[in-house]
């Protein structure tokens, strides 16, 4: 089963181009819900993703917390993050379970709070 599957592909890249087209419009850009929410079970690494760089599909934009207190939002490339393996073998993973209540800016304030994301 592939972490992100096409349909969220596919909306992950139509709000990247959604975004592209707003910076070269006029500068503006959404601030959208994640996408998805991805993460290792045995640590704490976690990713809210809402957006699929258009010109690099593995270029993702979310909110980034690799468990050290200190999440943050910017660029994450999925080939790394499907690269990572755990002491065990076991890699990252996608919540099947994640519905996004909050745009990723609510978020990430809530995580700054907290020191980690809290989704």
């Amino acid at each position: 089963m592939p972490l992100i599957p096409d349909d969220l592909k596919k909306q992950l890249l139509d709000n990247g181009r959604f975004n592209r087209h707003g910076i070269e419009r006029n500068g503006r850009t959404i601030d959208f819900k994640p996408v998805v929410k991805l993460f290792h079970p045995c640590g704490g690494a976690t990713w809210l993703l809402s957006e699929l760089d258009p010109a690099d599909p593995d270029i993702a934009f979310g909110l980034c917390d690799l468990g050290f207190g200190e999440p943050e939002i910017g660029y994450v490339s999925l080939s790394e993050i499907e690269s990572v393996e755990g002491p065990v073998g076991i890699g990252i993973e996608r919540d099947l379970h994640f519905t996004a209540t909050k745009t990723l800016t609510e978020y990430a304030d809530e995580a700054r709070i907290h020191q980690r994301i809290i989704a």
